[in-house]
């Protein structure tokens, strides 16, 4: 356990951080698995889903959730996924 002031409320900041960054990841993963789930059913509102997970995604990175590389990866990867299953 922490002995110093200072390192008691590093700990404490890092309990937030991580909660904080579990709850925006869990919210990317749900959003990314509707969005597939649409994708896969050839629902009409795939498009507009993918732009809520662009931008969920891009609000994790600039929160330093996600490195810009992974979440460049991550929603490429979708998008060429829901391309593909709406025949665009």
């Amino acid at each position: 356990m922490a002995n110093h002031k200072s390192s008691e409320k590093r700990a404490r900041q890092e309990l937030k951080r991580t909660l904080r960054n579990q709850q925006i990841k869990s919210t990317v993963k749900t959003w990314e698995k509707k969005l597939l789930t649409a994708a896969q059913t050839k629902a009409t509102d795939a498009q507009e889903l993918l732009k809520f997970y662009t931008a969920q995604i891009m609000k994790a990175v600039s929160k330093g959730v996600f490195k810009k590389e992974t979440a460049s990866r991550k929603l490429g990867r979708v998008t060429v996924q829901v391309n593909k299953s709406l025949g665009s």
